[in-house]
């Protein structure tokens, strides 16, 4: 059994690189693999003559840092999703569930009709970052002051009450500021377009560190998962422990879609294929999640501008067209899908 887990993940890893090399070497131009070692060869060792200034520019300043980002945002919401799942007990919670889309779709809405400075293109994230992680912690203290217990159930309304009501107020924005309404559709559509190293940077950091995070919790969100009362036997407090796993998730959600927008299901489709392939323990289920998350983010974004020829289609899209019928696939091929 050990074996057959550890040539699995051997394969994934493995599927993984062939997925991040292509989406670096296909598009409007293909590039050809041994040329983009070359390139990366010569940016980063210094190795080799200077290779074609197109090409070097095409994988170097586009698509290797486009490709990067779809993995590390894929990665985090797909660690989001498992950690929600398991500590909800909720095969279909997640951070959007909670209202953390909603909030972001506020901020950004408010700086694009209030007409801020885009500083440094840092005012759309900071504002999504922080609205999305605000109606986060909203949602929990509520559910806090309404069940003293933390029950899921309770928290999973309360967060699905107060998104409805922010998507109201970010309606009734943007049918009175009508200007930037088109602007604002694009960025909750999602995308990887034009983003360069500095997201990358800043997102890569944040995704280790909320593994990392959530890493250090494995054991008990595998306790959760055979109920809380178990958990309460076992000596886990819930509560703190709901409330660390619940920010750490609504803080990768809310990094990786206040950069490039809103794109669901990857949360919900990563974490459910791990599980049916190695099983609910958490120190396997998280770093691979990571990994189908952001190979099927990659692919979504390869597609997302190789099926138009004119342009590129928005990511959120293609990862809902590509997401929804998939999961739906998962969740009733073989029965009602558990997390535990």
């Amino acid at each position: 059994m050990i074996r057959l887990k550890t040539a699995r993940v051997a394969v994934s890893i493995l599927a993984l690189m062939v997925v991040f090399a292509l989406a670096v070497a296909l598009g409007s131009v293909n590039i050809p693999i041994r040329d983009i070692l070359y390139i990366l060869g010569y940016r980063i060792f210094g190795m080799g003559e200077t290779p074609p200034f197109a090409q070097m520019s095409i994988v170097w300043n586009l698509r290797l840092p486009r490709a990067l980002l779809a993995f590390i945002v894929g990665a985090a919401l797909s660690v989001s999703g498992a950690v929600m799942q398991s500590v909800l007990r909720n095969p279909l919670a997640s951070s959007f569930t909670l209202g953390v889309s909603s909030g972001a779709s506020l901020g950004a809405a408010l700086v694009l009709f209030a007409g801020l400075p885009l500083f440094l293109n840092l005012s759309l994230p900071f504002a999504g970052f922080v609205f999305g992680m605000g109606t986060m912690v909203l949602a929990i203290v509520l559910a806090t002051r309404m069940d003293g217990g933390m029950q899921n159930n309770t928290i999973i309304l309360v967060g699905m009450v107060l998104s409805l009501f922010i998507n109201a107020v970010t309606t009734l924005l943007m049918s009175l500021q009508r200007e930037s309404l088109q602007r604002l559709v694009l960025w909750q559509m999602g995308s990887f377009s034009s983003r360069g190293w500095y997201p990358v940077a800043i997102l890569a950091i944040v995704m280790l560190v909320g593994i990392m995070l959530v890493l250090y919790f494995h054991r008990e969100m595998d306790i959760m998962t055979f109920g809380e009362e178990q958990a309460l036997v076992m000596g886990v407090s819930l509560k703190h422990v709901k409330w660390i796993l619940l920010l750490i998730s609504a803080a990768l959600t809310g990094s990786a879609i206040a950069f490039v927008g809103i794109i669901g299901f990857v949360d919900l489709v990563a974490p459910h294929v791990v599980r049916r392939i190695f099983g609910a323990k958490h120190n396997l289920l998280i770093p691979l999640s990571a990994v189908f998350g952001g190979a099927f983010m990659m692919l979504c974004d390869l597609a997302a501008r190789s099926i138009v020829t004119t342009g590129e289609l928005p990511v959120g899209v293609v990862s809902a067209l590509v997401g929804a019928p998939f999961f739906a696939y998962v969740y009733f091929s073989k029965g009602r899908i558990k997390v535990a």
